[in-house]
């Protein structure tokens, strides 16, 4: 069964009036987020795990969940969402909480060295240490902006969507020209349980910025009668008692068509904001963390920044490079939460105390 992402697996903090007092937060669930949760709970450090996404992942689960990734060590291929799913099945034993759709709004240092995080939902945290593993910023999707559309978002406009349920039989038009927008629409299309009553993909241009197997299936099914291909731009809306009617698409020839619909999907990417980040105190260079390659600490002892996020000589933006600076950023760490005590470097192959922090079995003998 999956486990609840919104709700704590196993003990990770004392909770005093609302306010959740904690070792450790990691602002970001993308894959390196995931990987720092590892490394913390290897040295017995629980994790609280916030990310402005409905669901943990970042930008593979977000922008490539279906697309091949080669270059993770000795796995020579993997989609973006299995990458995802097999770090979320790694952690399982380390007992981390997420809190999913919420943004930090505040980072304010104590007097004794803790810090206060409070996010956009008003969950509040007291934490020894900071690890910011946001990507490059916080994803929001990019707007189609026409005035008075926002009044159906969410019910009949939707600019985040994850899921197929409730549009079978409905009238959809989708707008953008990504892997997301040809994949939805073509998904739409098709014969089945969720099939539309009428699908209409609208893009500026004919020309895409997706596969070719997703350019392929679209046209496809355009070929088939399946679905409707439309150069243009949405440029207005129908409404007829607080209900969203039709939409507007202007070609390149200057004529407005009048689409109907039940449904408007907007799929023009999504643009990644630094925000808050910005006004933390913290070194930035070109918006991103400015951190040392000992423990990539930030300006701010305490507040560790690994993965898209941070800056240093010679960084390469992989996903591999942030696995290695969450290992680094977890011992750093360890002296803020363990003081008196020496972290010592251990191997998952033959520690016996890794074995029972992992809830596994030690290798036979012999």
């Amino acid at each position: 069964m999956e486990p609840d992402l919104n709700t704590a697996i196993g003990t990770t903090a004392a909770v005093h009036d609302g306010l959740i007092e904690t070792d450790a937060v990691v602002i970001g669930a993308g894959p390196v987020g995931l990987f720092q949760v590892f490394e913390l709970g290897l040295l017995e450090i629980k994790a609280h795990v916030i990310d402005a996404l409905p669901y943990p992942g970042g930008q593979p689960a977000e922008l490539y969940p279906d697309k091949p990734i080669y270059d993770i060590p000795a796995i020579p291929v993997c989609t973006g969402q299995e990458l995802v799913n097999n770090l979320l099945k790694q952690i399982e034993p380390f007992g981390a909480t997420f809190h999913l759709g919420q943004e930090v709004a505040t980072v304010q240092q104590q007097d004794d060295g803790r810090f206060f995080v409070a996010t956009s939902k008003g969950t509040r945290f007291q934490t020894k240490t900071l690890f910011i593993a946001a990507g490059v910023g916080a994803f929001q999707p990019r707007m189609l902006k026409l005035d008075g559309l926002d009044a159906f978002e969410g019910r009949q406009v939707f600019h985040r969507f994850n899921t197929s349920d409730g549009f079978a039989g409905k009238n959809i038009v989708i707008v953008g020209g990504n892997d997301a927008a040809l994949d939805w629409a073509t998904n739409f299309a098709a014969p089945g349980p969720n099939k539309a009553a009428s699908v209409t993909l609208v893009h500026r241009r004919d020309g895409f910025q997706a596969s070719a197997a997703s350019i392929a299936r679209m046209r496809g099914s355009c070929e088939r009668h399946e679905m409707l291909f439309m150069v243009g731009q949405p440029t207005g809306f129908e409404s007829l008692d607080d209900r969203l009617t039709a939409v507007q698409i202007t070609d390149p020839q200057a004529v407005t068509h009048t689409v109907p619909l039940d449904a408007l999907l907007v799929f023009l990417g999504l643009s990644p904001k630094l925000g808050p980040i910005a006004e933390w105190g913290l070194d930035i260079e070109r918006k991103q963390l400015v951190v040392d390659t000992e423990k990539f600490s930030t300006s701010v002892r305490g507040i560790f920044a690994v993965g898209d996020i941070n800056t240093y000589p010679g960084k390469k933006k992989l996903i591999l490079s942030g696995f290695h600076e969450a290992t680094l950023a977890a011992f750093g760490a360890a002296s803020f939460i363990f003081p008196d005590k020496t972290v010592m470097l251990q191997y998952t192959t033959t520690s016996t105390q890794l074995h029972k922090v992992l809830g596994v079995a030690p290798p036979a003998i012999g």
